[in-house]
């Protein structure tokens, strides 16, 4: 509730133009994250591994691909030398790609990456939508090296 002042003119345009000025910049503070969404048209659901998009605010991008090579079950792969296209090369590929997404959420759910997309996706959406690459963090997880970081939830 504002005071009502008791003597005196009443407030000025311009002391009101400051007020309303300053009101401004506190809630377009640069420190204020905005809200980003993926329209429905250039949505593909293929290249979000985690989070909404319909809201998201400080979104994160993942290299798909190495996350997948970071796996143990991709590194039996090559270490073995199982040919693709066998039972084994498909059941352990299958395994990888689940280890690579539950990671992802985790790193998700820990952090304040509230959304992890394909690397390059959010760039190509028209407005483009700025993401950090957390592909390493990802990567940390999986090989149980990750470390508590700045982006860490508190």
């Amino acid at each position: 509730m504002l005071p009502t002042p008791t003597k005196g003119p009443p407030p000025s345009l311009s002391h009101l133009a400051r007020i309303a000025f300053i009101a401004a910049l506190v809630f377009l503070a640069p420190g204020r994250a905005r809200a980003h969404t993926i329209p429905q048209d250039q949505l593909d659901r293929t290249k979000v591994f985690w989070g909404d998009t319909k809201s998201f605010e400080k979104p994160g991008e993942v290299d798909f691909d190495e996350v997948i090579k970071a796996t143990p079950e991709y590194q039996e792969v090559k270490k073995d030398k199982i040919k693709r296209g066998t039972g084994k090369f498909w059941l352990l590929m299958s395994k990888a790609s689940t280890r690579a997404l539950r990671a992802i959420a985790q790193v998700g759910e820990d952090t304040e990456y509230d959304l992890v997309a394909a690397k390059g996706y959010l760039g190509k959406l028209k407005p483009p939508v700025p993401a950090k690459d957390i592909t390493e963090l990802v990567i940390s997880e999986i090989t149980g090296e990750r470390k508590k970081t700045k982006d860490e939830k508190k």
